[in-house]
């Protein structure tokens, strides 16, 4: 669960939120406090070290949002950042809603399991709540419109409140807390006040009602479990929220808020550190939304303009099935760029495709498309336009700044099917040369294909820092300034251009001394990451000798380069799906042949381990479909099990690693293995290739070594029969946590279950150690539990014998890899093992991990 950070430069008065936030949900989020300090003469003030701590001890992988008061509280904040590992920096959001409300409304939405996104939504929009509840304002539009055609499975009730104060902080978060629990949609209206229905999973919606005692209140819940939420929220009510009869003047829940900070509601995230420096000729100033410095000369970015006539048609049901035939089209692009997108951002960043995915299927925009074609006889694209326009409307109209972001995935996704319905082709994004790229702004598709060696940065009109396109450039280390004069666009290409990140400036032409200043801060930078490369070249050894491989998990062949700067001493995982991505049929033979010699060339014979083939499960691939719908593809027909049936991809794959080893240390890993039958039925196709290889003449590895993912609870079950197979183990921590925990790593429901650090999961890892190392065999571990150098000590006491990681993580890896002895690590380890849960090994490591030399 998301973690919150409460910094202010008043002790007491932290303390304070604390205890008002931590009642509105019964402590079931975990709050830290870093305010005040230790000076008994002068005790305000705040302190960056107490904040990394705070940090720290609530820190999740589903993000920590920190609150903040005025002056050097933002600026410690900002500090405390850069203690933390890279990996760790990326999930702390700082948040300039205002402290009370905001940690009120952060709770509440943190407890009813909303991500880290939505969290800051709900603090950003407490102002307004309580703005609207005074009559400062006029209340908001709904952000939902009542589902439609489903009276049947709708149910409602109506409540009188008793409540002295009627739904105030308390009752409305035990209100949302309930509400969010059911499947059910459940909306909200206060009928005394004649409002409009709100959302009751949102707390800012809730207290936007205003309700007081005595106020009627209509509640309606659509789903298959309507009945039951009813008659959960409807106790609430009857229970009176748990609270007795209140006289006038027995409210303690108010606390005093410090002058002016309440006045605080800003759009976007706050500014990073820079140098504030006077204006210059050519000065261009914009939005902070991605750091770094870049200069370079421009190119323009004009993505094809789809003109769009409406005219009548004759037969409605042939349009119906071109805009059902683009979607489905649209629907396999997506899929393709989420794939890769998962391969070069990560999963977290990635999700954003998931819901353009989930637009494509929303049944009240599909049905309204449908109604415009059938009832006004209009072509498909003028249809489809309209409907789009109208769902882009509806979010550039909504008070919350986060959902206002949302409208360029709405638009992305639309001009996706109209292109499709148009039939244009998509504009090329590849650059030639490496470049600045100018546009009036960048879909999160357009974005998540630009390849950081070309385009060295961004610059656009408009945008900003909370769009999912400046998320994805962040992720990518892309320097971009957004929201700059229009002027730009007039700018010839070749133009030189720079541009700095993390001020939000660009200059046109710069200046001599600009170009200075600007090359000084990025050289300061480059030998800052050289000087932490120079140190990652060594082995990773620790305090008590013992040597621990670091290798790289990588998709492409830009990243074994990036890789091996850093230090890898090998790649531990090829995911060769991004081969088979952005392309119609699976790739030949020698494409394959190509890339894995390029690769191994590259890493002049260092290890290189190749998984074959992974789709499946969040991994489709539009031209390699299932066949019919899998209700759940992470239990379906995914890694090996699609390879063992698709016999000549699998050999294809297998006949140009096969070929590539020749004078290099290649070595074969099968994925998803579940069974010792699914290792030996691969096992002889691979020697059927290796037959028809020897056959044809075509040399390769003959002792080439072969061996398997451990993700699946089966295989740790078997891991004694498998290690007699093959010749090492990899486990995957990412997939095994779900599958030991049941819980799918991308429902955010239960996303928060998914944690290596259980000790249900560390004990899964242990058993696959013990049972490899039995049979003589290596075990190393690739999922992202490795690059968590918290966890270092614990994968070290393990056993392991090799860490693969991100290029990015391994320096920071070696590093903490050296603080530790295998010694005290073992003891790190049998301690863990006998915590309760993933929170409490945590607290382990924190009183445990020696602090950086």
């Amino acid at each position: 669960m998301i973690g919150i950070v409460i910094v202010s430069h008043s002790k007491q008065l932290a303390l304070g939120v604390r205890e008002l936030a931590a009642q509105m949900v019964q402590g079931q989020v975990s709050i830290a406090v870093a305010a005040g300090i230790e000076d008994p003469d002068n005790p305000l003030g705040t302190d960056p070290i107490q904040v990394y701590e705070a940090i720290a001890s609530v820190f999740s992988d589903d993000g920590v949002l920190v609150l903040m008061d005025l002056g050097s509280a933002l600026l410690s904040a900002e500090m405390a950042i850069e203690f933390l590992p890279e990996a760790q920096q990326q999930k702390v959001h700082l948040c300039e809603a205002p402290l009370v409300e905001g940690a009120i409304a952060a709770v509440v939405a943190a407890a009813a399991g909303r991500d880290i996104h939505q969290v800051m939504a709900e603090a950003r929009g407490a102002l307004l709540a309580k703005a609207t509840q005074l009559g400062v304002v006029s209340r908001p539009l709904s952000l939902v419109t009542p589902t439609t055609n489903v009276e049947s499975s709708t149910r409602e009730i109506r409540v009188i409140v008793s409540n002295r104060l009627g739904l105030h902080a308390r009752p409305a978060a035990q209100f949302v807390t309930t509400a969010a629990r059911f499947q059910s949609q459940i909306l909200v209206q206060n009928l005394t006040k004649n409002t409009e229905l709100v959302r009751g999973d949102s707390i800012n919606q809730v207290t936007t009602l205003g309700v007081r005692q005595g106020h009627e209140l209509l509640i309606t819940a659509t789903g298959s479990d309507a009945d039951e939420a009813l008659t959960a929220l409807q106790g609430l009510f009857a229970n009176n929220f748990g609270e007795a009869a209140l006289s006038c003047c027995s409210n303690k829940e108010g606390l005093p808020n410090p002058e002016g900070e309440d006045n605080i509601a800003l759009n976007s995230p706050p500014a990073l550190h820079h140098e504030v420096t006077p204006a210059t000729h050519g000065e261009l100033s914009g939005i902070a939304a991605s750091a770094g410095v870049a200069i370079a000369p421009v190119v323009h970015y004009q993505p094809t303009h789809i003109s769009i006539t409406e005219y009548h048609v004759d037969d409605p049901d042939i349009e119906w099935q071109r805009v059902q035939a683009a979607i489905h089209t649209a629907r396999q692009e997506i899929q393709a760029v989420f794939s890769q997108a998962s391969l070069q951002i990560g999963d977290a960043e990635a999700a954003i495709f998931d819901a353009q995915l989930l637009f494509l299927e929303d049944p009240v925009l599909l049905e309204a498309a449908k109604e415009r074609i059938f009832e006004h006889h209009i072509n498909a694209e003028a249809a489809w336009q309209a409907v789009v326009d109208e769902v882009a409307t509806s979010y550039r109209t909504l008070e919350d700044s986060y959902l206002q972001e949302r409208v360029d995935d709405v638009v992305d996704v639309g001009q996706r099917v109209l292109r499709l319905l148009s039939g244009n082709a998509p504009v090329n994004l590849h650059l030639e040369q490496p470049a600045i790229l100018v546009a009036t702004d960048l879909t999160p598709s357009d974005t998540a294909r630009l390849d950081p060696t070309k385009v060295l940065g961004i610059c656009t009109t408009s945008g900003s820092a909370i769009s999912h396109s400046a998320i994805i450039a962040r992720t990518l280390g892309i320097p971009a300034v957004l929201g700059v004069d229009a002027q730009v666009l007039h700018l010839a290409d070749g133009t030189l251009m720079a541009l700095d990140g993390e001020s939000g400036k660009a200059w046109v032409e710069p200046e001599s001394h600009i170009l200075d200043l600007l090359a000084a801060k990025q050289s300061a930078w480059q030998t800052a990451q050289q000087e932490a490369r120079a140190t990652a070249h060594q082995p990773a050894i620790t305090r008590d000798g013992r040597q621990v491989s670091v290798f790289a998990n990588i998709g492409s062949i830009s990243d074994v380069q990036v890789a091996v700067a850093n230090g890898a001493e090998g790649v531990g995982l090829l995911r060769t799906e991004f081969l088979y991505l952005d392309r119609t049929s699976a790739p030949t033979e020698e494409e394959q042949l190509e890339v894995y010699q390029a690769i191994a060339q590259v890493l002049d014979n260092r290890p290189l381990i190749i998984r074959t083939l992974d789709v499946g499960g969040d991994k489709p691939l539009p031209y390699l479909r299932v066949g019919f719908p899998e209700a759940n593809p992470f239990l379906g027909w995914r890694g090996i099990r699609f390879c063992l049936d698709r016999v000549d991809l699998f050999k294809t794959q297998l006949r140009a690693i096969l070929r590539a080893s020749v004078g290099h240390q290649i070595k074969i890993m099968l994925p998803m293995i579940a069974s010792v039958t699914e290792v030996r039925a691969a096992k002889v196709i691979l020697g059927e290739v290796q037959t028809e290889l020897n056959q044809a003449g075509i040399f390769f590895d003959a002792a080439m070594k072969v061996g398997i993912m451990v993700e699946v609870p089966a295989a740790v079950a078997i891991a004694d029969q498998l290690a007699a197979e093959v010749d090492f183990f990899s486990i995957g921590t990412n997939d095994l946590s779900q599958y030991v925990m049941a819980s799918d790593r991308t429902n955010p429901r239960v996303a928060n279950l998914v944690d290596a650090l259980n000790p249900a999961v560390l004990r899964m890892v242990q058993q696959t150690i013990q049972a490899a190392h039995a049979a003589g065999i290596s075990v190393g571990l690739c999922g992202e539990l490795a690059a968590d150098t918290l966890a270092t000590p614990i994968l070290l006491g393990l056993g392991l014998d090799e860490l693969s990681v991100n290029p990015q993580s391994i320096p920071g890896v070696k590093q903490a890899i050296a603080r530790f002895s295998i010694v005290e690590s073992e003891a790190i380890v049998a301690s863990a093992l006998q915590q309760d849960s993933a929170d409490h090994v945590r607290e382990l490591m924190s009183t445990s991990v020696i602090p950086p030399a």
